[in-house]
């Protein structure tokens, strides 16, 4: 009765026997039977939300979407007006099994007065908001709607646009009253907000940068964009960002530590999409976004680069030599202040990362197809360099497999696999 006819208006009744002790009596009991109303008439969602507990809430959830685990926030609306409507969603504590695959089907239960007019009605929730679940009850919808024309009806539009904009309230106020919560939340569904972020051409960005969060160098934690913004200096003037698999191997990257020393925090991009989604977002309150491993890392006072661009001029035979000996696997060789200690790093100059090389030649029929344009970089801080202009001097054959060495230094710190490694190998052997 529960299950099926909970929402029927007339009540369904049943003989209730229970046990009651007599009055006036300490251990002695009665049969009592009572006329009870089993259904209760009334849906949940339309009742007033100080009639409902918390319990009532996860009990109807587990029952109605199948899931043992209670939901991690239940928002419940009920809107009047022009169009009224009823709306009962709940926010899951995990992803579905299937929520990342091509089987998953979002959508809503639609209600017309307790009428279940259809299971899941997609046009209820934006993609990025696909992991809700839930139901929305509204008596202006027609009961014999077909499925053609409830797409195009107008106020199943205007019931949508104020569910995207209930849900997107209710996880903001998560996200600033209970952070620990959010962040549960963000681990199971914050790759979708990152899509949300990426996809339609960005049409959807505003909506979703405050809710999006990633890891930052400071203290390891979960930020948003907001935050790092706020604990940003007067100097800096962008905010700075590393792609690559884990936290620790973007740590390992020789222009970390040059961004690092400068005091300045970086965002760590894990996820494929990360950098694809801020390149869509373009930049954030006025402040744009650097790539710490893109060409002409801005972080050398102006009597750096005036010192370093004199270098450059200084040895340009040397460095076009350097070049040739490479071939195509990079576009340009250079010397630079930036990297202190390290000897050498690759950078990219235009729009395509390595990383987004990396996940775009990963799909399918793509490889080979994007091409990063790559620069090595040879610090000046590094004996390496003194080395590279006396060899160049003295035996030009030793310093072309110095350059093949550099540049295959340069991708194994980039993560970036090595065009020929046999030779890489005889050529430690041989300096060996």
């Amino acid at each position: 009765v529960k299950k099926y006819s909970d929402y029927i208006r007339h009540p369904i009744k049943m003989y209730v026997e229970t046990k009651e002790l007599k009055e006036g009596t300490e251990n002695e009991y009665e049969r009592v039977i009572t006329d009870k109303t089993l259904n209760s008439r009334v849906p949940i969602w339309k009742k007033n939300k100080n009639e409902v507990t918390d319990e009532d809430y996860n009990n109807f959830y587990s029952e109605k979407f199948y899931d043992f685990e209670a939901p991690l926030k239940t928002i419940h609306s009920k809107t009047e007006g022009q169009i009224s409507y009823d709306a009962l969603m709940f926010i899951p504590s995990h992803a579905p099994f299937d929520f990342y695959s091509k089987d998953y089907e979002k959508g809503l239960q639609l209600y017309s007065n307790g009428v279940l007019i259809m299971d899941k009605c997609p046009d209820l929730l934006p993609d990025y908001f696909s992991f809700v679940k839930g139901l929305v009850d509204s008596a202006d919808l027609s009961l014999n709607i077909s499925r053609e024309l409830l797409q195009q009806d107008h106020i199943l539009k205007v019931i949508a646009k104020n569910v995207e904009k209930k849900i997107k309230t209710e996880l903001t106020k998560m996200l600033n009253s209970d952070r620990e919560a959010y962040e549960k939340f963000f681990a199971a569904f914050g790759l979708q907000l990152k899509y949300g972020l990426y996809t339609d051409y960005g049409m959807n960005k505003d909506a979703l940068k405050d809710l999006v969060m990633f890891f930052s160098s400071n203290e390891k934690k979960l930020t948003t964009l907001k935050e790092y913004v706020d604990r940003m200096s007067e100097e800096q003037k962008t905010i700075y960002y590393a792609s690559g698999e884990t936290m620790d191997k973007i740590d390992l990257l020789p222009q970390a530590d040059a961004v690092k020393s400068k005091g300045y925090e970086i965002l760590y991009f894990t996820d494929d999409v990360d950098e694809f989604a801020i390149q869509m977002l373009r930049e954030y309150d006025g402040k744009t976004f650097t790539n710490i491993c893109a060409a002409g890392l801005d972080l050398q006072s102006d009597e750096e680069k005036e010192a370093i661009t004199k270098k450059n001029d200084d040895e340009k035979e040397l460095l076009t030599f350097l070049k040739e000996s490479i071939g195509d696997g990079v576009s340009e060789v250079r010397f630079t202040s930036t990297l202190k200690s390290h000897p050498v790093c690759l950078t990219t100059e235009g729009m395509l990362s390595l990383e987004m090389e990396k996940v775009l030649s990963a799909m399918p029929g793509a490889k080979g197809a994007a091409k990063a344009t790559l620069i090595l970089e040879i610090s000046t801080e590094h004996p390496i360099a003194e080395k590279l202009v006396k060899l160049y001097a003295e035996d030009k054959e030793k310093t072309a497999k110095y350059a093949k060495l550099l540049y295959a230094q340069g991708c194994l710190i980039a993560g970036r696999a090595i065009d020929n490694p046999a030779e890489f190998s005889e050529m430690i052997c041989e300096l060996m």
